[in-house]
């Protein structure tokens, strides 16, 4: 289990608006954002999730020239810790954590290891919930990710 899980802001609006946040508690227990994610989320914080900014403003500034301001900031912050998890779903923000070595996983990661964990019974029933938001996801995500969890 990785020391700090640093999470986005867009796998916490989905989670919340399917009444699922809870899933990242049983998880990893404690989730860390920054202040940016925090006013982007823009909802009441769980007393799991904790608020933490990176040290060194350079990373961010210079990820916020292609990623947006949350993504920068999970990034960065995930850039200054060791044995750090990002919690990420936008392809760019993706590409770039894989680029600068940083262990990522996403909304359909955390799927498959809560039911790894048998914290949920099933992915297909969850990205049911899930497409009925805004949330995009790719038909072959969603294959993938039933593939991956036997479904």
């Amino acid at each position: 289990m990785p020391g700090i899980i640093v999470s986005d802001t867009s796998s916490l609006i989905v989670l919340n608006k399917i009444d699922r946040l809870h899933l990242l508690e049983s998880l990893f227990g404690q989730i860390t954002i920054t202040q940016t994610i925090a006013k982007e989320f823009n909802h009441p914080l769980p007393d799991f999730i904790n608020i933490q900014d990176p040290q060194n403003n350079n990373y961010q500034k210079i990820l916020k020239s292609f990623l947006d301001e949350g993504e920068a900031s999970a990034i960065a912050l995930a850039l200054e810790t060791k044995d750090c998890l990002l919690i990420i779903d936008e392809l760019k923000g993706r590409r770039e954590a894989k680029a600068l070595g940083i262990n990522y996983t996403g909304i359909m990661g955390i799927l498959i290891i809560a039911k790894e964990k048998k914290i949920i019974s099933s992915v297909s029933a969850i990205i049911e919930e899930i497409q009925k938001t805004d949330f995009r996801l790719s038909s072959e995500l969603i294959e993938e990710t039933k593939r991956k969890s036997g479904e």
